[in-house]
Parts: structure tokens; C-alpha cells; sequence
């Protein structure tokens, strides 16, 4: 390496920024450093970055940088020369790397500047016209961590000017290292974690050419982190050790918040707090003051009781002056409940996201009720069939890729090789594809998937003892299901499954067969229309076959009209499933487990609604649907439908049950319609209210006979209250959300 003089390192040294807090100093004899507060970077004889922490431990290296070309391929470096230099006015290493024989006219060099808790690292790839800016790669060694590596997307929580409520929005990409006390983060703008392996960090470059990794080093966490690599004035991370934010009743409920300081200058920070229940009751709230330093992170708890069942909603806000930053997450209670084993609802999409672990997962599966998982095969995402079969929890299978027009080898082929995993998987039902009925309604491609698809299947699965089921079709196409029975689809079938969807409409609105309008925003994305239907095609077409929902949904995507509010997607979900009871359909798959899509895991999207139909928030944090959902399984089990209740006032609805409990109504008004943000622009945004906002203006109040001298109520999440009867009646306040009632004599 080049000799770098006494006389350099002073002047490096000198220069100004952050004087006070960077340093830059010979190492040993052949290797730099520079220095700022809480991290040290080495620079090595070999061009490898050491990294340290405040502590002088040495925690990672910092090695090569790979590159990708159209002409040349992937190329590695191989070593480099370390040099001093410095970036707007402060010390900096720069390498100048090693290109082998083949890739000699590339040129990467890389420079690295440090600042508080916090290295910027930046290569410049340079000296060919065919080069492949998004599949650069950077190595990088651990030293003494305690966990694997761990991708996190960053998000921040955001507000739109207009109004509405607040949501998340992507902020980056992390990938967390972590030793006892302390963790380093690798921010980047955007990486496939795909593409990332062991050895390797997938590090495209910006539209510059150039490629810019922040790297966090502290006992952070990943939000606070992603405030310190982009020098965000503030950043709030909230969270609750509890997995799920899920507690036993009456539990103390934590909350848990880390702000940090991102700037350059300490400066006074003042933190609010507050927590609101599932009716807009403040739990608890507070403001605290403190100055935080630059590139610190302060960490406060907050306690609230919970309640005996529901759900708690929690903001955090950090302000100093005219800067601002906030995160929220849910808390929530759920009593206890032992399942029968011959429930109808599961969960539709691969429980795949395993956060905080898989046990935890199956664990939260068994508390909700679910009976069913939609897919499930081993070297599948998620929990296993035979873990699956541990927890009590059957699944099924569904699989597509029919080849149309193929050759007979190629549908056989795919045919054996599909035959295979469902009957080594121990399915139950083998559900042949998906949403195949494309374009809606156009009666496209129902005979081809007959011959190509299902009857391959059927043919070697036919003594098999696993069920078969179409394609869930896409909405209730009748259509499409005339033209697959036309073509003998209906006997190969044991299930019929369709994904009956709903937009801006409550659960119950069904509009007939010839009324509905296509389009991504019509009424043929209704609920129990769809659902009549189904039920009509298969007492038409006979064969005893059984009615599944393969997917379900309530989507929250925030600020559309035509989507649920948080309180309208809870009060749906319930509805949904008692409606489901009342068409005697057999199974019921809710789409999905958790706010995310499993090529984006945890990222967010607010404008795409395939990331909003969970029943747990991208956090995974539980939604009022999550609560929704466990009221529906406890209170429906083993129900058996009696009868539309109907009553003097028309706009007064009602479904009888008998359960193992006794005679259970649900009961609602449709005075204020079936139509939901009805008050809508012609654009898609939607100023939805929050969660804890009652929107129902309507209330009616009924005179009902009892059984006893008390009725049990129970609202869409769970919540109980007792009414008292005079003279054995009860008066009863009925409006747009659904509630069940023991103890009504109807």
C-alpha cells in the first residue's frame, strides 16, 4: 500500500463536519481507520473493510464487490488498494479494487465515510457500456454474530394531506445482523432477497451508476435503524414483544417505542402516546421530554389494561419542532376456547409468513379456529402437512399450471407430476388450479381446462380418496360454470369452489344474476348474490356435491372507497361466515392469514389491495377482523341454520341458529343500506374513518321477547354486554353491524 505520511493524516483529521466526532488514525502498520461515535472502519491490506463497534469489537468485514454485464457476465474483485481521502470535507477510505484478467478494463472503486452509529458505503462501477446496474453484489463476513441474518423491509408510517387514516409506505430495504446487545443493519433502497445469499447481498445501483449501502451499527431496532441510515430528523419504531400483540384477557398490555435521532445536532424531542379501544374509549396516553442525541435511539413502554376481548389501537408520535415522525400497532385480547374438531372455516392462502416463528404461528391457527389449511406439501411455503396433522389442523392442496393445447406427454407429465404432491401431501382435497375463468364472465377456456386440466387429474386421482374441486373461479362466472358442465366438468368434481369477492358493498347485499356490472369496481363482486347463485348451479346441476369458498376476503386497502374500513372489514368477516352457514356451504378458506404477498413478504403497498385482505396488519399485529373471525369460529361451531328472521320492519335482518349453546340470532338493520362509502368521488380515494369510528347513523331500536331475563349480546369482535328484560322483553338498538344475541325468543 501506498505510505501515507504523519503530515496527511493530521490535515484528514482536521478537516471540519464533524470534527469533534470523526477521527481517522493508523490502525497498525498496513491498514487505515476512520472513526466516528459508536463505530470504527478498518481499512485492510487487502482492501477489506473491518468493521467495529464503540466498543473496539470487531463485528464484520466489508469484502468484495461483485458486478453483473451483459457481455462479461458476472465479475468479482479480487482485493484492493486502500487509500485516505475525504468526502465533503470529511475523512474517508476509498479502495481502488482488483478486476481479473477477463474484466480488466471495469473499474469499481469504493469510498466510505462514517458519521454517528452510522458508515456510508458507495462503489462506482466504471470502463464498459454493457454493464447490468441491478445485479451488483457486495460481500460481507460476520464476526461472532448470535442469529442468522434476517431481511427486514423498512417501512414509515405516513398521512395523506386530504385526510383519511394514516398508513405505511416502503422506505427500503434492511438486512439485520445481530450479536448479544447489539445489531447492524445494511440499508439499501432496494434489494431481492432472492437474490442474496450467504456469501452475498444483492446491491443494485442507483439511476447514477453508483451503488449506496448505509450500514446502522446499535442496539436498534429496524425502523430506527432505517431513520439513522437516511438521516431522517426523527424516527419512531413501535412494537409489542407479545407475538401478534395477542394477550389473555384482562392482561397489562405493552407497547413499546424507539425514537431516534437521525440528524447531525442533538435536540430536544417530545414524545405523545395514546391507546383507544375498539368504541374511541382513550386506554391511556401521555407525553414525555427528553434530548436526544445525534444517531441515538431513547426507548420508552407503555402499559394499558385490556379488556376482557378486543382490541386496542396504539400511536406514538416524536416531534421536535417542526419535524415529525409517528408509527401505530395493535394490541388485543382474546379469551380462551377449546375447538371441536368439525369446524367449516380455515385460512386460504400458504401460511408462510412465519413471524415471530412457525410454533407461534400454529399456535395463533389453534386460537382462531382453523380447521383447514388451503395448501400445504411439503418443500411448500409455511408449516408442513404432517406439523399441520400435530396441530390438529387439516389441508388440502391446490395446484396449477395446466399446460392448454399441450402434447399428451407434456399434460402428462404435469398431470403425474401434481397427482404426486397432492397424495403425498395426505390432502384431503385437491383443488385443480386457480381463477382460471379469465376474463370474468366471458366463458373462455371452461372446456379446454376440462381436457387438459381436471380430467388428467381425475383419471389418477379417481380411487385415490382425495377429493377433487375446479379452479375456484374467480367471482360466482355462471358462464363459465355453464360451459364446464357442458363439457362434463361437473362429473369429475366432488366440491364446487369459487372466490365469491365484494367491493363496496355489506355482506348481505344481493343484487340478481342479470343486474350484476363487470368491471374492477362492479356489483358481480358481491357477497350473498354470488353466493345464491352458487347454491342454485349446484341444486340445478345435482351429483351431491359439496360448496366451498377456497377464498374469502375483507380488504383494507386505506383510502378507497372501495374497500373495507378496519370496523366495516370486521363487521363483514362475520357476516360473511354466518351467511356462508346459512347457504350450507361446507367450507370456508379466509384469504389470508396476514397483510403481505409471498413475493414481497412485509413490504407495503397501500395502492395494492392484494396486500390488505390479512386478518393480522404487515406488522403482524391483529386487525378487528382477526377478532372478527375468532367470534365467528366459537359462536358458529357446530350451528346449525334455522331460518331468515323477519319482522315488521323490513329494514330489520336476522339469521337463526341452534348451537350447542342454544338458539342464536345475529341481527342487523339495512336502514342505511347496502352500499358502503357511498358518498365517494369519481377518483378511487376514500377518506376512510378510523377504526374505533362508529359509521352507522341509523340506530333502531326493537322490542324483542326473551327466553330468560337476560339476553347476552355480542358484537363483531367479541365484546359482550348483558341486557336486562322487563316483563321477559328486551329492547335491542340494531344498525348496519351485525351482533349476536342469546337468549331471544324469535
Amino acid at each position: 500500500m501506498p505510505e501515507v505520511s504523519r503530515r496527511t493524516l493530521i490535515q484528514a483529521a482536521a478537516i471540519t463536519g464533524a470534527a469533534s466526532a470523526l477521527t481517522v488514525t493508523p490502525a497498525h502498520a498496513d491498514a487505515l481507520s476512520i472513526a466516528a461515535d459508536g463505530i470504527t472502519l478498518v481499512a485492510e491490506a487487502d482492501g477489506s473493510i473491518l468493521v467495529r463497534d464503540g466498543s473496539g469489537t470487531d463485528r464484520l468485514r466489508i469484502g468484495h464487490f461483485m458486478i453483473k454485464d451483459s457481455v462479461l457476465g458476472q465479475q468479482r474483485t479480487f482485493g484492493g488498494t486502500p487509500s485516505l481521502t475525504t468526502v465533503d470535507g470529511r475523512p474517508a477510505l476509498q479502495v481502488a479494487y482488483k478486476m481479473s484478467a477477463s474484466a480488466s478494463a471495469v473499474t469499481v472503486r469504493g469510498t466510505f465515510t462514517v458519521a454517528a452509529r452510522r458508515a456510508s458505503l458507495r462503489w462506482e462501477v466504471t470502463g464498459s457500456a454493457t454493464l447490468t446496474p441491478t445485479g451488483y453484489m457486495f460481500s460481507r463476513t460476520l464476526i461472532g454474530n448470535t442469529a442468522p441474518e434476517k431481511y427486514v423491509p423498512a417501512t414509515v408510517w405516513t398521512k395523506d394531506a386530504r385526510g383519511g387514516v394514516p398508513y405505511e409506505i416502503n422506505a427500503g430495504s434492511l438486512y439485520q445482523e445481530t450479536w448479544a446487545g447489539t445489531s447492524a443493519y445494511f440499508r439499501l433502497a432496494a434489494s431481492r432477497p432472492s437474490f442474496t445469499n450467504a456469501t452475498w447481498i444483492h446491491a443494485p445501483a442507483d439511476a447514477d451508476g453508483a451503488t449506496r449501502v448505509e450500514l446502522v451499527l446499535g442496539d436498534m431496532r429496524p425502523g430506527a435503524a432505517n431513520a439513522v441510515a437516511t438521516a431522517a430528523p426523527l424516527g419512531v419504531d413501535l412494537w409489542s414483544d407479545q407475538p401478534f400483540g395477542l394477550y389473555e384477557p384482562g392482561a397489562t398490555l405493552a407497547v413499546n417505542a424507539q425514537v431516534v435521532n437521525g440528524g447531525a445536532a442533538a435536540k430536544p424531542v417530545t414524545l405523545t402516546w395514546w391507546a383507544r379501544d375498539f368504541d374511541g374509549a382513550v386506554l391511556g396516553t401521555g407525553t414525555l421530554s427528553r434530548t436526544v442525541e445525534p444517531g441515538g435511539a431513547w426507548r420508552e413502554t407503555f402499559t394499558v389494561r385490556g379488556p376482557a376481548q378486543g382490541i386496542v389501537f396504539t400511536e406514538v408520535t416524536a416531534t421536535s419542532g417542526s419535524e415529525e415522525a409517528f408509527a401505530r400497532t395493535n394490541l388485543a385480547t382474546l379469551k380462551p376456547y377449546t375447538y371441536r374438531s368439525d369446524g367449516r372455516f380455515g385460512i386460504a392462502n400458504y401460511t408462510w409468513l412465519l413471524v415471530p416463528d412457525k410454533q407461534q404461528v400454529g399456535r395463533l391457527m389453534q386460537k382462531l379456529g382453523v380447521n383447514w389449511v388451503r395448501i400445504a406439501y411439503d418443500g411448500a411455503p409455511g408449516i408442513p402437512p404432517a406439523e399441520l396433522d400435530a396441530l390438529g389442523i387439516k389441508h388440502n392442496v391446490q395446484l396449477g399450471g395446466v399446460i392448454f393445447n399441450g402434447t399428451a406427454e407434456q399434460i402428462a407429465a404435469w398431470a403425474d407430476d401434481r397427482a404426486r404432491i397432492a397424495t403425498q401431501s395426505g390432502a384431503a382435497y385437491f383443488e385443480v388450479a386457480n381463477e382460471l375463468n379469465q376474463p370474468w364472465m366471458s366463458g373462455q377456456k371452461a372446456a379446454e381446462y376440462v381436457r387438459d386440466g381436471l380430467k388428467p387429474i381425475h383419471d389418477r386421482l379417481k380411487d385415490s380418496g382425495i377429493k377433487l374441486m375446479n379452479c375456484g373461479l374467480g367471482g360466482m362466472d355462471h358462464r363459465w360454470t355453464t360451459n364446464f358442465h357442458a363439457a362434463g366438468g361437473w362429473d369429475l368434481i366432488d366440491a364446487f369452489a369459487f372466490h365469491p369477492g365484494r367491493g363496496n358493498f355489506t355482506a348481505d347485499y344481493a343484487p340478481p344474476p342479470e343486474e350484476w356490472e363487470q368491471g374492477s369496481n362492479g356489483s358481480y363482486w358481491n357477497f350473498l348474490g354470488a353466493l345464491r347463485k352458487a347454491r342454485q348451479t349446484l341444486d340445478e346441476y345435482g351429483g351431491d356435491k359439496e360448496l366451498w369458498l377456497t377464498e374469502a376476503y375483507a380488504c383494507t386497502r386505506p383510502n378507497h372507497w372501495w374497500n373495507d374500513t378496519h370496523r366495516q372489514a370486521a363487521e363483514n368477516t362475520l357476516l360473511q361466515l354466518a351467511l356462508c352457514l346459512s347457504e350450507g356451504v361446507d367450507g370456508v378458506n379466509w384469504y389470508q392469514p396476514h397483510d403481505s404477498t409471498i413475493h414481497h413478504p412485509q413490504e407495503a403497498d397501500p395502492n395494492n389491495p392484494e396486500y390488505h385482505f390479512g386478518l393480522l396488519n404487515r406488522d403482524t399485529s391483529a386487525k378487528p377482523a382477526l377478532l372478527a373471525f375468532a367470534t365467528a369460529t366459537r359462536h358458529l361451531e357446530g350451528a346449525t341454520f334455522k331460518r331468515w328472521l323477519t319482522f315488521a320492519d323490513p329494514d330489520l335482518k336476522g339469521l337463526l341458529f341452534g348451537t350447542p349453546r342454544g338458539k342464536l340470532a345475529i341481527l342487523w338493520s339495512r336502514k342505511d343500506g347496502y352500499i358502503l362509502n357511498r358518498d365517494h368521488g369519481a377518483d378511487q380515494w376514500y377518506p376512510h374513518p378510523e377504526g374505533w369510528v362508529d359509521h352507522w347513523p341509523t340506530k333502531a331500536t326493537v322490542s324483542l321477547k326473551t327466553s330468560g331475563p337476560t339476553v347476552r349480546e355480542i358484537d363483531c369482535i367479541g365484546q359482550e354486554r348483558t341486557i336486562t328484560a322487563t316483563g321477559r322483553r328486551a329492547q335491542v338498538t340494531l344498525d348496519g353491524a351485525p351482533r349476536l344475541y342469546y337468549g331471544l325468543e324469535l
